[in-house]
């Protein structure tokens, strides 16, 4: 994944994939005039597939429903194929779609409605480009309580028997939507150890973000939908 030392190196880098051309258009005309270079456009996952590989860009903006290889597909592919996979970002209609919680499990950072707004967009796209999800825990909640084990894609059932206790414990707290700051004032340890706790469990369950995080809470058990744990 894109690492804060590359991120400086050079200008952010993005491709936008989108069978309308007029969404194209718009999102590229909104992220080149805050300096965001967009370096290729895709109007179907197989055109996004070859423009990540021939441009290597630090960010994906991806539709779900396009012709010929659907955003779903090409975001799987892209981030198995590639060892320092960009971040990608889904674009939906619909805020609670199964094929939006499909790409989060596949690795994707997050998503956004196609109705967002221009200061929206580049807050979103340069969030995960440093690194961080897009998707408020409440709302990875709701696409987990719905969809979990509904769609067909790859899920992230875990092992979670390589976790400490303490591990389980940030694992509970991360699916409940708590930040590091949060997480430290409940577990009354600092943030720079609950940072090294959040590494090392994501490290342990092969996961990137946050949001993986939340999905593997529920999909294990350890945390039930309409409570908080099993």
């Amino acid at each position: 994944m894109s690492t804060p030392d590359r991120d400086r190196d050079r200008p952010l880098r993005v491709v936008i994939a989108d069978d309308q051309a007029l969404v194209r258009t718009g999102f590229a005309m909104i992220l080149a005039a805050d300096g965001i270079e967009v370096v290729a456009e895709a109007g179907d996952g197989a055109e996004a597939m070859h423009a990540v590989r021939r441009t290597r860009p630090d960010v994906v903006l991806m539709d779900i429903r396009m012709p010929t290889m659907d955003g779903l597909e090409a975001t799987r592919r892209i981030l198995a194929e590639h060892p320092d996979p960009p971040r990608i970002l889904i674009l939906t209609t619909f805020d609670l779609d199964r094929y939006v919680y499909a790409a989060l499990s596949a690795g994707a950072s997050g998503f956004l409605l196609k109705d967002v707004t221009a200061d929206r967009l580049v807050a979103a796209v340069r969030m995960v480009r440093a690194g961080d999800a897009l998707l408020a825990p409440s709302v990875t909640r709701r696409l987990v309580e719905r969809f979990a084990g509904q769609h067909d894609g790859a899920t992230l059932h875990r092992d979670l028997s390589t976790l400490t206790p303490r591990e389980l414990d940030i694992l509970r707290l991360i699916a409940r939507g708590l930040s590091n700051q949060e997480l430290a004032g409940h577990l009354h340890i600092s943030e720079t150890t609950v940072k090294t706790h959040v590494t090392r469990v994501f490290s342990k369950l092969g996961i990137r973000d946050r949001a993986q995080a939340i999905i593997v809470a529920y999909e294990t058990g350890l945390i039930t939908p309409g409570g908080q744990r099993t």
